[in-house]
């Protein structure tokens, strides 16, 4: 019983959610329909702040994997694959591309690099809110939503005790913080943000002239 539930929480958590499907040790393969399904429930959610968001990491370091080339291939076409260079796939939710059983071909820069997908719930388009406790409020309340809402009807409903219980936010930065004034644990450029009904009300500015990176949820372990 302990290991389906340390299972499921991996499952339904922020990092590991889609299998890998590994082929030669140049390149790796993985089905479009794993993505398409889970953009499905951000569009159909209509989120403001909370994205779901694919990487390719090195399964040793969870360092980024640098990517040489991307395609995404159907039996009849070929479609060059946009990406960043932090490895951020940008795939279209594209309901032809499912129907067509598409399939996302990666190409690492290095060959020797052991690869995975990195499924990564968060809020980027922070820099038009006030960082407020008010506004993290907000965001950590849609993270919530939507990791909710990716872990499917039947656990989220019948089986809600396995769901990952979300604490807060972690909210990265683009330079160090030092928020112990209020009670706030900072790691260098990684801020952890114990969300709780008290902030809802508060609008007083944080702290001005702050760059966030990213919102993520805080989950507790």
């Amino acid at each position: 019983m302990t290991k389906i539930l340390s299972n499921t929480l991996m499952t339904l958590g922020l990092f590991v959610i889609t299998a890998i499907n590994s082929v030669y040790a140049k390149e790796f393969v993985m089905s479009y329909d794993g993505f398409y399904d889970r953009l499905k429930v951000v569009n159909k959610g209509d989120f403001q702040y909370a994205q779901v968001n694919f990487y390719i990491s090195d399964i040793g370091t969870n360092q980024t994997c640098a990517i040489k080339s991307g395609t995404i291939l159907t039996e009849k076409n070929e479609y060059p694959l946009n990406f960043t260079e932090h490895a951020q796939l940008l795939l279209p939710f594209d309901k032809q591309l499912d129907t067509d059983k598409a399939v996302v071909v990666v190409e690492p820069v290095n060959p020797l690099h052991d690869c995975q997908l990195k499924l990564q719930i968060e809020a980027k388009e922070f820099s038009s809110l006030a960082f407020t406790k008010h506004n993290l409020f907000i965001v950590h309340n849609e993270l919530d939503k939507l990791l909710t809402d990716l872990s499917g009807f039947f656990v989220s409903k019948l089986m809600w005790f396995l769901l990952p219980e979300q604490k807060g936010v972690v909210v990265t930065f683009t330079q160090p913080q030092d928020f112990s004034s209020l009670g706030v644990k900072c790691e260098q450029t990684v801020c952890y943000f114990a969300v709780d009904d008290s902030y809802e009300q508060n609008t007083q500015l944080i702290a001005a002239d702050v760059q966030i990176v990213k919102v993520t949820p805080w989950i507790a372990k």
